[in-house]
């Protein structure tokens, strides 16, 4: 895949997406289901995991090794997630090969978060660090993050602060009576 063309607005969508790091949160599903279907629509492969029943490190691993189709010689540690996620970046497995990108999207992760602050930030650490990785080859990969609390924030990962959408990037876009 090659760089993003701005001119096309195809590419001028996805761009948005990604211009301010791979991972991107959303507050409000129907905006999350407006970029994920579009995304679907034009091409890339897209892998939803609800994160509500991921109350420990070990059920948000598991919940990932099955969605990206991880060897079963997977380790269920953070060390084994960083390797496997640089198999994925690599397209060894995880994502269709022909798609034109790939989105790991994380429904409800602030439940996840509120359980494991840290191990929620250094997931989303090392999905940037890959899916940046993943950059450099042409393999366009993005991370969708979905809260139900429109406050949550995580400090910079991968070197790159984690931005709210652009449709709700304003804090007034995230309160209840938009």
């Amino acid at each position: 895949m090659t760089a993003f063309d701005l001119d096309n607005p195809d590419d001028a969508e996805a761009y948005r997406l990604v211009a301010g790091g791979p991972v991107t949160l959303f507050y409000r599903q129907e905006v999350l289901g407006r970029s994920t279907a579009w995304l679907s629509a034009h091409g890339y492969d897209v892998v939803q995991i609800d994160c509500r029943e991921a109350t420990c490190k070990l059920d948000l691993l598991d919940q990932l090794a099955i969605a990206l189709r991880f060897p079963a010689y997977f380790g269920r540690n953070l060390d084994a997630l960083n390797d496997c996620l640089r198999d994925v970046a690599d397209h060894s497995y995880g994502f269709a090969l022909d798609a034109v990108g790939s989105v790991l999207v994380l429904l409800h992760y602030d439940a996840f978060t509120r359980c494991e602050p840290h191990q929620a930030w250094v997931v989303l650490d090392i999905v940037a660090d890959r899916w940046r990785e993943a950059a450099l080859t042409g393999h366009r990969m993005m991370c969708l993050v979905q809260s139900d609390d429109p406050g949550l924030s995580f400090r910079p990962v991968g070197a790159t602060p984690v931005m709210w959408n652009g449709e709700e990037w304003l804090t007034a876009r995230r309160q209840d009576d938009h």
